[in-house]
Order: C-alpha cells, then sequence, then structure tokens
C-alpha cells in the first residue's frame, strides 16, 4: 500500500534540548501513516543522533550562525525539499516556518498544518496570525494557546485543540527519600515559572514541615540569582539546586519525590506564559501529586482537585498551604497521584500522535475530493476549537 508523503517543518528537533524538540521527535517516530521526512536545523550532534535514528532527516544551517539566518535557511530548504519530495501534506511545528508552508501549499496543493504553543504567539503577533490564517488547520496545545491566537485576530479555517503527549515510563515504582521532598524541573530563565515565588512558599513550609526539603532540577541565567535569594530568605539548607542532569537523575528525583510545584504564572510584560505544561504530566505519570498555578496551560494539563492543586502563582502562602496539605495528608496526595498517573496514559505519546496522524489524513483526503483546488478546501470545514484529550 502506498503511503501519502509528509513533510515535517521544524526548528527544533534532538538533539537540542526542549519540549517542542520532544514533540517533534515523538510525532515524527510516532506517526506510521506517512512516509515521513523530517526537515531540522542543524545541531550539535545532530549528524550523530541522525545515523542513529531511524528517521529520515534532513538538516540545515550552522548550529553557530545567527537565528534569523538560519531561519530564513529553514523556509529557502522547505521549498526545496518540498519540490524535491513532493508531500501530500506539511506539519510544522513552529510558526516561523509559515512563509514555506504557505508557498509549498499554493505550488503543490498540499495542504498545511500549523503547530502552536504559546509563548512564541504575542511576541510576533502579525507573524502568528499570518501562519494560522495560511494553514488548513492550526493545532493549539491548550485552551489558553487557543485564545492568544485569536487575540492575533486570526481566523483559520480549522482549529483542534490537541496536547504534547508524555512518556509513559516502564516502571514508576517510588523510591524512599530521607526527607518530606518537593521537586521542581525547569530551565531557570524564566522568572514566570516561579522559582522565586517557591523560594517565598518554602520558608511558611519549613515552618509545618521543618525536615522538608525542596529540589531544583534544571539550569539557567537566574541560577545565581535564586541561590542568593534562598540565602535570604533563611532556606539555603533545605534547597538543592541540581542544575541540568541526566533524564535518568532526573526520573529518579521524579520517583523520589512526595510533590513535585511549579507555579508558573503570566509574565508581567504582557507575553506568555507556559503554554501547556508538559512537566506536569510528568510528574503524574510517576503517580504524583502537583501543585501548579490556576493560569496558562497549566489549566488543561492539571485537572485541579483530580489529579493536583490549582492556586494562585503569585500567592506564597497559598503555595505553601497547597504544598504542605499534599505533604502532611497521604491519603489525598496518594488519590491525587494515582489519578493522576491514570490521566496521563490518555496524553500518552501514541495516542497524540494518533490524533495528529488522523488530522492530517483527513485533510489530505478532502484536498482530493472533487472540486478542491490548492488543497483542502478553505472554510468548507470550519469549526469551533474541539478538546483532543
Amino acid at each position: 500500500m502506498i503511503r501519502p508523503r509528509l513533510l515535517i517543518i521544524t526548528p527544533d528537533f534532538p538533539p537540542a534540548l526542549g519540549g517542542i524538540q520532544v514533540m517533534a521527535h515523538r510525532l515524527a517516530t510516532g506517526i506510521s501513516g506517512f512516509e515521513t521526512r523530517t526537515l531540522a536545523l542543524g545541531a550539535p550532534g545532530a549528524a550523530a543522533f541522525d545515523r542513529d535514528s531511524e528517521l529520515v532527516v534532513r538538516r540545515v544551517g550552522a548550529a553557530r550562525a545567527p537565528h534569523a539566518a538560519r531561519v530564513a535557511l529553514l523556509n529557502l530548504a522547505a521549498l526545496g525539499e518540498a519540490l524535491a519530495f513532493r508531500p501530500d501534506a506539511t506539519l510544522n511545528l513552529h510558526m516561523v516556518s509559515s512563509p514555506a508552508a504557505v508557498l509549498i501549499r499554493r505550488a503543490l496543493g498540499a495542504p498545511s498544518v500549523m503547530y502552536f504553543h504559546a509563548k512564541e504567539i504575542p511576541a510576533r503577533a502579525r507573524l502568528a496570525a499570518f501562519a494560522a490564517d495560511g494553514a488548513d488547520a492550526v493545532i493549539a496545545v491548550s485552551a489558553y494557546c487557543a485564545a492568544l491566537v485569536a487575540a492575533t485576530g486570526a481566523r483559520p479555517a480549522r482549529l483542534e485543540l490537541i496536547s504534547p503527549g508524555v512518556d509513559i515510563p516502564a516502571d514508576a515504582t517510588p523510591e524512599p527519600s530521607e526527607r518530606p521532598t518537593i521537586v521542581t524541573i525547569a530551565r531557570l530563565e524564566d522568572r514566570y515559572k516561579g522559582h522565586d515565588v517557591m523560594l517565598r512558599a518554602l520558608a511558611l513550609v519549613l515552618e509545618r514541615v521543618p525536615d522538608a526539603q525542596w529540589v531544583v532540577v534544571g539550569d539557567g541565567a537566574l541560577r545565581a540569582e535564586l541561590e542568593r535569594q534562598a540565602h535570604s530568605e533563611g532556606v539555603a539548607a533545605a534547597v538543592r539546586f541540581l542544575g541540568r542532569v541526566p533524564d535518568a537523575e532526573r526520573d529518579r528525583w521524579l520517583r523520589r519525590a512526595d510533590v513535585f510545584a511549579m507555579p508558573s504564572r503570566l509574565p508581567d510584560d504582557g507575553q506568555a506564559g507556559d503554554g501547556f505544561g508538559i512537566v506536569f504530566l510528568e510528574a503524574a505519570a510517576y503517580g504524583k501529586p502537583v501543585v501548579a498555578g490556576n493560569v496558562g496551560g497549566a489549566r488543561d494539563s492539571v485537572s485541579d482537585g483530580e489529579s493536583g492543586l490549582l492556586v494562585d502563582p503569585r500567592d506564597p502562602g497559598a503555595v505553601a498551604a497547597a504544598i504542605v496539605t499534599l505533604l502532611r495528608d497521604r491519603e489525598l496526595a496518594q488519590r491525587l497521584g494515582a489519578a493522576g498517573a491514570v490521566r496521563a496514559r490518555g496524553f500518552a505519546w501514541p495516542v497524540i500522535a494518533g490524533r495528529v496522524e488522523r488530522l492530517l489524513l483527513e485533510l489530505v483526503k478532502q484536498a482530493h475530493l472533487p472540486g478542491a483546488r490548492g488543497g483542502a478546501r478553505r472554510g468548507s470545514h470550519a469549526r469551533s476549537p474541539r478538546a483532543s484529550v
């Protein structure tokens, strides 16, 4: 059976680190109904990664080149790749590839699907609107993300809510920890992640649970500032900044954790916060109750009162109260953790990749209907956003 061809275009792909990189890889490996080719930017270690992979990956752009030049080259290369590969559809993992996606659609009639993640939308609202209006379908990773797309004035032909996925651990058996342990996993780059609030909350937690510890996995430019704050708050002895660690060590800390907490908030500068918060699902997959902010994408990734507790992320008292509740009420913590683990299975990457694949196949089928010109017929399948999880 001849499979239709899919061209995935992404500036983010392993071995580079990040959530979009993981998404791109899991979709490329999980979409089996297409003959898939991925076009991605170069990255240190990419040659070895691609050589060991079963995927067909084309790389463009030197890793050290200016970002704008790399993005321009990605769009140019995408046009050439499409003319050679003749895809039946394109899947664009970031709006920066939208110029190429629109031109490919016009030249080949190949319907395009555009992903939005949140943070990039207000930063470049005009490009976001262009990308959304030029696609046959838009995938928003959360209701929050979909609202950001709408705020640009875009009116996409079709808008689907499909969350990111999660890797379900083969063994999520808890490991004992010598102290009540709170874990946060995030790069120390964005203030909105809430590490500063966590430090103020920790001082309150220690009043009720004196032997608690906060383990911080991740590194970045804010680390020195946060370490100084830990000393000024008087909680340095209860904080472990681990920096960047191997995946296996990160997973061991998820096994040891009693609570996973990350009170992400909306930034003060009008930019976007977490589009979804996949790390909350990763913690849930290990059966850990979660404390998260009641804003942004966390409202999609955490079910309040079912898999975790959503609180005001700017209020250290509210954050501390939720953490203390889960550290002291073991029955509640275990119930939320168990429900979260069940819920996480509905977000497993094979499930998510299957939903994206069905959307792509539907668009390809529509593009070949009598009367469909230049790709899927715009407007004939417009609908309200539909949650896929």
